[in-house]
């Protein structure tokens, strides 16, 4: 299974669509660009597997693997990227401004059933993250 992320990027966030064999799923928010600093930026586009994962603070949730220089990158429920992420990604039904959005919960759900059935059939699962072809990511679009 082939999950698509297609980011727009902004100063105060990044917003995804997400989809699966030209099928959307959810949108996405994100942290704003900052070189791939950690806790404080989107990770790099590029393509990433995906795997379960426990924790206490978010239970059964996705892990985002092998990704450069960082760790613990997850696909996580929340609502506001700057006050609630940390590098990770997070599944919204709603958009609502740049890193923002609403109904995560319900978005995450869908997303992490989507995946673990894929991993239930002993699938891989990748997920390959890329710019919005018309807002490309580059140092003109970025606050520094």
């Amino acid at each position: 299974m082939v999950l698509l992320l297609i980011r727009t990027y902004f100063p105060d966030g990044t917003n995804g669509k997400l989809e699966s064999e030209g099928r959307f799923i959810c949108y996405t928010i994100e942290l704003p660009w900052h070189d791939n600093g950690k806790g404080v930026s989107c990770i790099p586009e590029g393509e990433y597997l995906l795997r379960r994962r426990y924790s206490v603070k978010f239970q059964w949730h996705i892990e985002v693997v092998d990704v450069e220089n960082r760790s613990s990158i997850l696909f996580h429920p929340a609502n506001n990227a700057q006050k609630e992420l940390r590098g990770c990604i997070a599944p919204v039904t709603k958009v609502s401004g740049a890193g923002l959005g609403f109904q995560s919960r319900q978005a995450f759900f869908k997303v992490k059933h989507l995946v673990y059935k894929a991993l239930e059939r002993k699938e891989t699962v990748s997920l390959i993250i890329q710019s919005n072809p018309s807002t490309p990511l580059n140092d003109d679009k970025v606050e520094k």
